[in-house]
């Protein structure tokens, strides 16, 4: 099971409710829940006093998933320092058995079971999955081998060699609505076959911004051991894939997060014929927009995604799509926090010609490209170290002069100090040599080592061309300026208020 950790609070109401009507003019607008506007709802034809009938029907059709993993621990108590080599012979490589568990359920009368990726792969690194063990409702036991998986979208095949086996079809997530019941069944604690109930509580809800990010929120009580498990509708449909909980301690807090059926079908589909997963790929580093920026850019918040790098020979690049560009819309749909620009990219196949509207300079303008192949999230993964840079640059020459108004100090970027911060060679601006802790730079997340190279869009080669930005800025009334940050190979515009 997945974690988003967050501090949540919780607050229990009990009593008595009344409603208090108020004298409205003829026509006026009325509350949504004026008193006689809502009728008391009352279960639709066909809906359960109990859940049981259908969850008799259901059960059998989910399955406890467990892996067999064989870890290497290093046992020598002086490994990775310095002193590893006094603690030869006292302990060397072990291996050792260790264990997960998860849910899934059959899709087809021969054995094939959808689950979460995360569940039959390697829970630590250095670890080898041995085997994939799944235990049918009924207690029978097998070896299951891993048809595919597709770590961007979190889901997996497996089959089990076994014929005239109950299962369960997906259905049609797009027909779910905010306030309908689910159902959720799954093997928590590796309690098999356990039931929880609960309704829909958001749609299209996004966790951390991936490609395939947009869950069924549901407050069913979802543990360790449900992922992988099915979410079922009223009328017994697969609306969703159980992935994730949101929770302060790792236990339920009624915040649970399923992969929608109709995401996830078109790539089962692929994986069940044994065929790897492409997804559309503009090749470029997103920031997302935030209220500040998106004043400073000219667009409303909310509506589209910043263009922090284009990287170079890719479909970006040469569609004519630059650093600062402010993407709002692909392929005819707005960029908005339900509908991100890494989800629509993601679903344009490889290839495509598609047109993309973006704002540069505060104005909108239409480019066409063709979209590429989005490389494998190894190749994508990049580490955002946001720790202080102790080991950062000092002064070189007498070009240092410090940022006063914006409570940062700067120096030139040299070959000598872009090879200390890990820069290229061939970059230019200024490189940030302290910052003022009482300064809305530091709380920004500014820090010593920082390479700036543009403010308000505009290239800075010398703490004087720093200077001169922000003294313009400043007469002209602005209350903040845009700086575009460099740290280790990865970019970010930060906005940096001006003080009075």
């Amino acid at each position: 099971m997945r974690y988003v950790y967050a501090l949540t609070t919780a607050l229990a109401l009990g009593g008595a409710a009344t409603a208090l009507t108020l004298n409205h003019p003829a026509g006026a607008q009325t509350a949504q829940n004026e008193p006689g506007a809502i009728q008391a709802s009352v279960p639709r034809g066909g809906a359960p006093m109990s859940f049981a009938d259908m969850v008799a029907k259901l059960q059998p059709a989910v399955v406890n998933i467990s892996t067999t993993q064989r870890v290497t621990v290093n046992t020598n108590p002086f490994a990775g320092t310095p002193f590893e080599q006094f603690g030869r012979g006292q302990g060397g490589p072990v291996t050792r058995q260790a264990e997960s568990l998860g849910s899934g359920f059959l899709i087809s009368a021969d054995g094939y079971i959808v689950t979460n990726n995360h569940v039959v792969t390697a829970g630590t690194r250095g670890a080898v999955v041995e085997s994939i063990n799944v235990t049918l409702n009924d207690r029978k036991e097998y070896k299951a081998r891993l048809i595919g998986r597709d770590a961007s979208s979190d889901l997996a095949i497996l089959k089990i060699e076994a014929t005239s086996l109950p299962f369960v079809r997906l259905g049609d997530s797009n027909q779910a609505r905010v306030g309908d019941w689910v159902v959720a069944i799954g093997s928590p604690f590796g309690l098999g076959g356990s039931v929880t109930a609960g309704i829909i509580s958001a749609l299209h809800r996004s966790t951390v911004g991936g490609a395939f990010d947009r869950f069924i929120q549901t407050d069913a009580s979802i543990n360790r051991g449900n992922s992988g498990g099915p979410l079922f509708d009223l009328n017994g449909n697969v609306i969703g894939i159980n992935s994730q909980i949101l929770s302060p301690t790792g236990g339920n807090v009624g915040i649970g997060f399923a992969i929608p059926s109709t995401e996830a079908k078109p790539i089962l589909d692929r994986l069940m014929k044994g065929q790897t997963i492409q997804r559309g790929y503009l090749g470029i580093q997103m920031q997302d927009l935030t209220a500040d920026l998106a004043d400073s850019f000219g667009v409303a918040k909310g509506n589209g995604t910043i263009v922090a790098r284009v990287e170079p020979g890719q479909a970006a690049e040469k569609a004519g799509i630059r650093q600062g560009d402010v993407i709002v819309r692909v392929n005819n749909q707005d960029v908005t926090p339900d509908q991100t620009l890494s989800y629509l990219v993601a679903n344009v196949p490889p290839g495509t010609r598609i047109p993309i509207e973006l704002v540069r300079d505060g104005r909108r303008q239409t480019v066409t490209l063709t979209v590429g192949t989005r490389p494998p999230d190894e190749e994508l993964a990049q580490q955002f170290d946001l720790e202080d840079n102790d080991s950062g640059p000092g002064a070189q020459d007498g070009d240092t002069m410090s940022a006063a108004s914006l409570g940062i100090a700067v120096t030139p970027l040299t070959p000598q100090i872009a090879r200390q911060i890990g820069a290229d060679t061939n970059a230019q601006g200024v490189v940030v040599l302290g910052v003022d802790a009482a300064s809305d730079a530091a709380g920004k997340g500014l820090a010593r080592g920082d390479l700036i190279t543009t403010a308000n869009r505009t290239p800075v080669r010398t703490a004087a061309d720093l200077a001169r930005i922000v003294g313009q800025a400043k007469s002209s009334g602005a209350r903040q300026v845009v700086l575009f940050i460099q740290r280790k190979g990865i970019g970010r515009y930060v906005p940096v208020q001006i003080p009075n």
